[in-house]
């Protein structure tokens, strides 16, 4: 793609969108490359990558590991930037964003979940959220976000005092309390057995539902993707596959 084309007024094809003409894109990706040099080696992360992402959607990204999938997801959430091509998020030219503008967009727009929940052990789950609240344009308080996730009753305990399933949620109601409008979200259940993995899943759905908030998981994971609204598959840098799932499975009924 020529460098300046504006990617955003072209329809999307619907191997790109999956999606009918007239939804809204909130991210608009084209062309998109990612190479590491290793050494005296080259590492093709990202081949050329063409995706539009909805508002209020619920994605499942699919992809064994060097599929490429995590590198998208950093890039969608402005922490790296590709090696070529464009991507979009509304008006914002995030492929043309300086450090600063990256970390307002991070801090404005998106929540991150990862698989370590990076939760500070000397501060309650409370405190851990308020770290986000306080500096957020329009939080919700603490209790609400730790209350939205199922932890009502735990906020003034510390992360010792909690299970694994727990800490998650604290990373989630962290991650949620600023009302982030994208929710990217990097192997959430992959430290955690199925039991708890199904609890982590509900919290994540209940939020895309009540909050609207587009919400974007990767997983090696297969059976996760019976719970969202459409799934893609990477491999080898590449977007192998884009389907829809005609009935949604909720997480309560997924088995791994």
């Amino acid at each position: 793609m020529p460098a300046g084309r504006d990617v955003a007024d072209p329809p999307a094809s619907p191997s790109v969108s999956g999606r009918a003409a007239g939804s809204e894109a909130v991210f608009v990706a084209r062309g998109v490359t990612k190479v590491y040099q290793m050494g005296e080696v080259r590492v093709h992360a990202l081949r050329g990558i063409d995706l539009d992402l909805y508002a209020g959607e619920f994605i499942v990204m699919l992809g064994a590991s060097g599929s490429g999938k995590s590198t998208l997801l950093n890039i969608l959430g402005g922490l790296d930037l590709p090696t070529g091509g464009t991507v979009r998020y509304r008006d914002h030219e995030l492929t043309r964003a300086d450090d600063a503008a990256l970390t307002r967009y991070r801090r404005d727009h998106v929540g991150f979940v990862f698989q370590l929940y990076n939760i500070i052990p000397s501060l309650t789950a409370r405190e851990n959220v308020a770290l986000v609240t306080e500096i957020a344009r329009n939080p919700m308080s603490p209790e609400e976000a730790l209350d939205l996730v199922g932890l009502k009753e735990r906020m003034d305990h510390f992360p010792a005092q909690l299970s694994g399933g727990e800490q998650q949620r604290v990373a989630i109601a962290r991650a949620v309390a600023k009302q982030p409008e994208v929710l990217l979200c990097d192997e959430p259940t992959g430290a955690l057995d199925v039991k708890t993995g199904v609890v982590v899943l509900e919290v994540i759905e209940r939020i895309n539902r009540e909050l609207g908030t587009t919400t974007v998981i990767i997983t090696h994971n297969v059976s996760i993707a019976e719970m969202a609204e459409r799934v893609i598959s990477l491999s080898d840098g590449r977007i192998a596959e884009i389907r829809r799932n005609e009935t949604r499975r909720p997480p309560g009924e997924i088995k791994w």
